[in-house]
């Protein structure tokens, strides 16, 4: 696996290596830029997305063409009610050969882990994804093991409300930089899904148009950014104001004020900027948070969202002028 690199990329060359990716998954990807570009600000800022959406809208193809543009190792998990533990983690075989266990990795070894369906798994299974996730180690039978870099997971989920899925737990959601949903496509992108996906497999044959090495290089000089400290104050202001909002019992963790600020230095690196301004948090600030909040149970009586109350944040909290950089 890959190994960081400390060499400095300018903010404009890491522009250009950011816009080669997006469109390379562009081309099978169909009239989704917002939701590619947020998958890739989630690989520079080293987080992992959760897919949520209805079955056939591209979940799983979205996160192939990703992991397809990358030339770096790639594992997929079909989740399961029966899959184990141990089946991503990995577990200790005795060698007989050598008379001692030897350890065999699981699935989460890889650069880029595709997780299909990941809510049709059961919570013990689920958790077992959690060490990785945060700390970027395996730890079985006492023994830690360090993941490579970039490590990433893309998720696929059903709405909960379908038959046979099981909601992630809290803890996981958290883990989660950001949650995307795709969405039926516009008639146009609809009508050239059938052009370019009738006749065959267009990501089987997609390209890589970068490598683990280079991307570990990107990840480094995404932090790099500058952000200031009125505009760390407002992720923080932010943050902190969805655990005091009326319509939420469980509001979003210091994680996720983490999970912000990286992203949005990620966002504004790949616009060339070397530094981060209000409107990157804002725009990120929806598919970052609104996952990680729990509302009370009048609010979800009276038909309240997430996404509203996130929008309400958005426009209370007030936002740095002078010396945002």
């Amino acid at each position: 696996m890959a190994t960081r690199r400390r060499d400095h990329v300018p903010a404009e060359q890491l522009a250009e290596h950011f816009r080669r990716i997006e469109a390379n998954i562009a081309t099978v990807v169909e009239g989704k830029p917002e939701v590619i570009r947020l998958a890739l600000i989630a690989l520079l800022a080293e987080g992992h997305v959760l897919v949520e959406d209805v079955p056939g809208v591209g979940k799983t193809l979205l996160a192939k063409a990703v992991a397809k543009s990358i030339a770096c190792s790639v594992r997929r998990v079909q989740f399961t009610p029966d899959l184990l533990p141990s089946d991503i983690t990995g577990v200790s075989v005795y060698n007989q050969e050598h008379g001692d266990f030897e350890f065999k990795p699981g699935a989460i070894f890889a650069n880029i882990v595709l997780g299909d369906e990941i809510n049709r798994a059961g919570p013990k299974t689920q958790s077992a994804m959690l060490e990785a996730m945060e700390e970027r180690t395996v730890t079985v039978d006492g023994t830690t093991y360090e993941l490579g870099v970039p490590f990433m997971v893309i998720a696929t989920q059903n709405p909960v409300e379908l038959e046979g899925t099981y909601p992630l737990p809290e803890a996981q959601r958290d883990r989660f930089m950001m949650r995307v949903g795709i969405g039926y496509p516009s008639v146009a992108a609809e009508l050239e899904v059938l052009d370019v996906h009738g006749q065959g497999d267009r990501v089987a044959s997609l390209e890589p148009v970068a490598d683990a090495q280079q991307i570990a290089g990107l990840i480094e000089a995404a932090k790099e950014i500058h952000a200031a400290e009125p505009l760390k104050r407002y992720v923080v202001d932010l943050v902190r104001a969805s655990r005091d909002h009326a319509a939420v019992d469980l509001g979003a963790s210091p994680r996720a004020s983490l999970a912000l600020l990286r992203a949005a230095r990620a966002l504004a690196a790949c616009e060339g900027r070397d530094y981060v301004v209000p409107d990157d948090v804002k725009q990120l600030a929806q598919p970052i948070l609104a996952h990680r909040l729990i509302l009370s149970p009048e609010a979800q009586m009276a038909d309240r969202t997430a996404a509203e109350v996130i929008d309400e944040l958005l426009a209370s909290v007030p936002i740095p002028t002078a010396g945002a950089r």
